[in-house]
């Protein structure tokens, strides 16, 4: 039998290739989520629902929490949704933090209602530098942290004058004049967010912001746009940053159900090595070459194994270039030709089958070997988001 060749793939145990070490930022808590100082990137989404709205609220963040997210944000524009913060807070099982424009009043309200932090906009809350001494005051009192969260949209006036548009200079002097009036008063437990619609200005504003401190930083594009150009607007400048060890936490902007933004948003993670990884499915590209309908077996392998969150790599492969390679290093795979698959299970081919067999047979295989590494590592360790598809080069 011809001796494997390992491809890189790492084993359960192994620690994940990163692209760089992260930047060392200062210590900060959201809830009960360390963020910076070397703690796990977290990953963010923000309820859609009307935060009064007690019940919405509380099933869409269980939702949220099942898919992988780490902390949550709601919306507070009015006094039902500041009353039903405690509620929100107690009863969330990951941290709630409370999102403020234009009313300071919101901000000692979130804060006095035990949300793990608060979102304040300087740039549309108003009269806020007035307000910074008091903010501190409470929320040390309180253990709370916040976030300055600078936005493209909602720039300070002044700024906008002096820069003409929201410019990565601009974005990174408002939050450096902020951040300066938090630290005067003593106050450190904060982390910033520098978001603009274009990644490009975007990544500049972050690589600019990351010198000027060791704040942990919050990245977004905001307003990304629809799911499709959203995540390639967000992970292209979330992949710029975290491959130059840059940030803290993340939320992938989708005009979408929140759900795909923590998926993304993991997903990303596992493939940069900063995050243990899970189901991955790799499948062959079109190409001419293929002797089987790998389209179709591979959408109907991932539909069969959408429950799964075990750290399989299943690989689905349609021709003699690269099926077999791959199929052999991968932890399950099919190497399909001439309307039939060799089946192999850690690198050995352990049975033949017909090309309608093909499916029902890796899917009986990954669910035995699910169930072992159930057994193995404990069922709390592979919980987690569902699989992406990922497509090796032809």
């Amino acid at each position: 039998m011809t001796e494997a060749i390992s491809l890189g793939i790492p084993s359960l145990r192994e620690e994940p290739q990163v692209l760089a070490p992260r930047k060392p930022t200062r210590r900060i808590m959201v809830g009960d989520i360390p963020v910076g100082d070397g703690a796990p990137i977290s990953v963010q989404s923000m309820t859609t629902t009307k935060t009064h709205d007690i019940g919405a609220t509380l099933q869409q963040i269980a939702e949220l929490t099942a898919a992988g997210c780490d902390i949550v944000r709601v919306a507070c524009p009015t006094d039902k949704d500041a009353e039903a913060l405690p509620i929100i807070a107690k009863q969330s099982r990951i941290p709630v933090i409370a999102d403020i424009h234009f009313q300071p009043k919101y901000v000692y309200a979130a804060i006095k209602a035990g949300c793990g932090a608060v979102r304040v906009n300087p740039g549309n809350i108003r009269k806020f530098d007035d307000q910074v001494k008091d903010i501190c005051q409470v929320a040390s009192d309180h253990g709370v942290s916040l976030r300055i969260g600078v936005n493209a949209g909602s720039l300070d006036p002044r700024l906008l004058k002096k820069y003409g548009k929201a410019t990565p200079e601009a974005l990174v002097e408002s939050a450096v004049w902020e951040a300066s009036l938090f630290e005067e008063h003593g106050f450190h437990d904060f982390k910033i967010s520098v978001k603009h619609n274009d990644p490009v200005t975007m990544v500049q504003a972050y690589r600019l912001l990351s010198e000027k401190g060791d704040w942990p930083l919050h990245l977004g594009v905001t307003e990304a746009g629809p799911a499709f150009q959203g995540t390639i607007k967000s992970c292209l400048a979330f992949g710029a940053l975290l491959a130059e060890g840059i940030g803290d936490t993340i939320r992938v902007s989708l005009s979408a159900p929140p759900v795909e933004e923590v998926k993304v948003g993991n997903k990303l993670l596992e493939f940069m090595g900063l995050r243990p990884r899970q189901l991955e499915i790799v499948s062959c590209p079109s190409c001419g070459r293929a002797q089987v309908d790998v389209w179709t077996l591979a959408e109907s392998v991932e539909e069969g194994l959408k429950e799964i969150t075990a750290p399989l790599r299943v690989a689905v492969m349609g021709c003699v270039v690269n099926g077999p390679g791959e199929a052999r290093e991968a932890d399950l795979g099919c190497a399909s030709g001439n309307g039939k698959g060799q089946i192999f299970v850690r690198g050995k081919v352990v049975e033949t089958v017909p090309e309608d067999q093909i499916v029902e047979t890796l899917l009986k295989h990954a669910q035995a070997m699910a169930a072992e590494m159930e057994d193995e590592l404990g069922a709390d360790a592979l919980a987690g988001s569902a699989p992406v598809v990922v497509t090796p080069g032809a």
